[in-house]
């Protein structure tokens, strides 16, 4: 069962993560999901097994983020039902242009639901020295 921002809570969250993801940290999600356009959980017997995050810019663009499914739950269909839910989701918004950036292996998938890939540029703050802390300083 899909529900949209229906808000499962930091230890849901958490718990999804770290069964999908083996470099996940346990994180405050709620401070992105407040700034979110919205999102959708997937749930089976009331345990959630999947999540997609729907952020965007306050205009046209929104952009899939932390497309999750449980590794027991994966390759069903999940995946893809969550990113058709959030793309329809976001294009009854008036979003008219949905971004995702994704890692070599999750290529085919994003493609099978529709995504072309692009040239897209990326800046890795970390990886050239700027902090959290000096983003703060710039941004106060």
């Amino acid at each position: 069962m899909l529900r949209s921002k229906d808000n499962p809570g930091n230890e849901d969250l958490n718990r999804l993560f770290r069964a999908a993801w083996s470099n996940h940290s346990p994180r405050d999600f709620q401070p992105v999901l407040r700034q979110s356009l919205t999102y959708i959980s997937a749930y089976v017997d009331g345990h959630l097994i999947g999540f997609v995050n729907v952020a965007w810019d306050g205009g046209k663009h929104a952009f899939l983020m932390d497309t999750t499914v449980h590794p027991d739950h994966q390759r069903c269909g999940i995946g893809k039902q969550l990113v058709r839910e959030a793309v329809s989701l976001a294009s009854e918004l008036g979003i008219e242009w949905v971004h995702v950036d994704y890692k070599p292996p999750f290529k085919r998938f994003y493609e099978s639901c529709g995504f072309q890939p692009t040239n897209a540029g990326l800046y890795h703050l970390e990886k050239r020295g700027v902090t959290k802390k000096d983003v703060q300083k710039i941004t106060a």
